[in-house]
C-alpha cells in the first residue's frame, strides 16, 4: 500500500533503522534518532543504486514522489539520476565559488593594500549595499546587462547620480577581473553606458582659472578696502571653505596654539564639525585682525553694531569693484582651490575632499576622513597658501613633494620619506 501523510507523521523509531515503501523504488527510512530519510532504490547499468530524495518534513510526501517521477523519466531516457545530482552538486559549488560576491571579495582583498582605508571601505561598502543583494549570489558568467542596468537604475532613481556612476565602475572592475581571471568571458557592466539617465548637469559656480588667479591675487592685496572686507577675503582664499563659514566665523572656534579651526556642525553643510589646519598666512591674518574685532565674539561683526555678521554679499562686491564680476565669487576659492590641487597629480584626492567637506550620502564616514588625514591636510594648507603667495609674488610655484609628510606614492608603491615637514 502507498504511504499517507499520516502514516509518515506517525512512524516511530525503532532500535534499528526500517523503511516503509511507496512504490516506484521509492521509501522513508526511519533511524534510531527519529530522522526520516526519503530514498529510491534503482538499478542501472545492471547495478544496484540508491538517490537520495529528500529529508522529511522539510520534502513532504508529495515532494518525494515528484522527484521520484522525475527520476524515473531520467531512467527511461537512459540517464543515471545520481550521476545527474552529483554533477549537478558539483556544478552548484563551482557556481557558489564564482558568486559575483566571492569575486568581488577577492578583488577587493587584492587591491586593499594599494588604496586608502577609506577608500577601500567605502568600495566594499557600497557593494555591499547597492549590489550583493541584487546579484550577489549569481554566477559571474551569468549575470547579463540587464541585470546590471536594472541595479544601477534604481540607484538613480534616489537622484543618486554621482553613487551610480561610481557603483558601475566597480562592477566593471569586477567583471573585468573575472574575465582576466579565467571566470568569465564577458563585460556587461561595459554593455549598459547608453542605456543609463544622462546626469543632470551641476550648476557652478565662477570661478578663475590658473592663469588669472595670480593677476587677481594682486588685485586683492592692492585695493584699498575696510580691514574687515579684506581679512574675510583673504581667510576665504586661504582655507577655501564656504562663504558663510567665514562670514559667521567665531574666535572661540579658533586655537592658535594648535593652528586648528573647528567649525561647528551646525554651521556645516553637511550637519558634521569641520576641523580647518591653519597656514602660518592665515594666523597672520588673524593676528591682524584680532585687535579691531577680538573683543567680541565675532571675526566679522557688522558695522551697524546690530550683533549681526557682514553680508554674504561684502566679499562679492570686492571681486566685483576688481571688475570680476562674472567671473569670480567668493565660493570659487574652493573650485580654485580643488582644481590646482587635484592638479598637482600627488595629493590624494580623498584628502582634498576631506578638506573641502564634501560628504557622500554617509556623513559619518565623511567626518573620519575629515580626522583621518590632518597631518596630510595640515602640509597641503600650509602649500597651498604659500603656493598663493609665490602666485601673487611672481616667484617660483613650491612643489608638494616639498611638503607631504609621508604618502605611498601610487605609482611605484614605495613609501616617500618625509623631506621637510612643515
Amino acid at each position: 500500500m502507498k504511504l499517507t501523510d499520516t502514516a509518515v507523521r506517525k512512524a516511530k523509531p525503532q532500535a534499528k533503522p526500517y523503511r516503509m515503501a511507496d512504490g516506484g523504488g521509492m521509501y522513508i527510512e526511519i533511524t534510531p534518532n527519529g530522522s526520516k530519510y526519503w530514498r529510491m532504490a534503482y538499478r542501472f547499468a545492471d547495478k544496484q543504486k540508491t538517490l537520495a530524495l529528500g529529508v522529511y518534513p522539510e520534502i513532504t510526501l508529495a515532494d518525494a514522489r515528484r522527484r521520484r517521477d522525475e527520476a524515473r523519466k531520467l531512467l527511461t531516457n537512459g540517464a543515471d539520476p545520481g550521476a545527474i545530482k552529483k554533477t549537478q552538486k558539483r556544478q552548484a559549488k563551482i557556481a557558489a565559488a564564482n558568486s559575483f560576491e566571492l569575486i568581488a571579495r577577492e578583488f577587493h582583498k587584492l587591491k586593499a593594500p594599494m588604496w586608502s582605508a577609506s577608500h577601500s571601505t567605502d568600495w566594499i561598502k557600497t557593494l555591499e549595499r547597492e549590489i550583493f543583494p541584487q546579484f550577489g549570489d549569481m554566477p559571474i558568467s551569468e549575470i547579463d546587462a540587464p541585470s546590471v542596468l536594472d541595479a544601477i537604475r534604481s540607484i538613480e532613481g534616489r537622484g543618486a547620480y554621482e553613487v551610480a556612476a561610481r557603483t558601475l565602475q566597480r562592477v566593471r572592475s569586477v567583471c573585468a577581473y573575472a574575465i582576466a581571471t579565467g571566470r568569465a568571458r564577458h563585460n556587461p557592466a561595459s554593455e549598459i553606458k547608453g542605456a543609463l539617465a544622462p546626469q543632470p548637469k551641476v550648476q557652478h559656480f565662477a570661478a578663475l582659472t590658473e592663469k588669472e588667479l595670480p593677476y587677481f591675487l594682486r588685485a586683492v592685496a592692492a585695493y584699498p578696502c575696510y580691514p574687515l572686507t579684506k581679512a574675510a577675503t583673504r581667510l576665504l582664499m586661504l582655507t577655501f571653505v564656504r562663504t558663510g563659514e567665514v562670514r559667521s566665523a567665531k574666535w572661540s572656534e579658533f586655537d592658535f596654539e594648535a593652528k586648528l579651526w573647528l567649525i561647528p556642525a551646525e554651521r556645516m553643510k553637511s550637519r558634521e564639525p569641520h576641523r580647518v589646519p591653519l597656514s602660518r598666512q592665515a594666523i597672520d591674518t588673524l593676528l591682524v585682525l584680532h585687535p579691531l574685532t577680538g573683543h567680541g565674539e565675532y571675526l566679522f561683526p557688522s558695522r551697524t553694531g546690530n550683533g549681526k555678521v557682514i553680508s554674504e554679499n561684502t566679499v562679492l562686491k570686492v571681486i566685483e569693484r576688481l571688475g570680476y564680476k562674472g567671473r569670480m565669487t567668493g565660493h570659487g576659492f574652493r573650485t580654485i582651490a580643488s582644481t590646482y590641487l587635484n592638479g598637482v597629480g600627488m595629493i590624494r584626492p580623498d584628502v582634498i575632499e576631506a578638506q573641502l567637506a564634501h560628504v557622500d550620502g554617509n556623513a559619518t564616514r565623511a567626518a573620519y576622513n575629515r580626522a583621518d588625514y590632518m597631518e596630510y591636510r595640515t602640509a597641503m594648507m600650509q602649500f597651498w597658501a604659500d603656493t598663493l603667495d609665490a602666485m601673487e609674488t611672481g616667484i617660483k610655484l613650491p612643489k608638494w613633494m616639498d611638503y607631504e609628510p609621508h604618502a605611498l606614492d601610487y605609482r611605484t608603491a614605495q613609501v616617500i620619506p618625509m623631506r621637510n615637514k612643515v
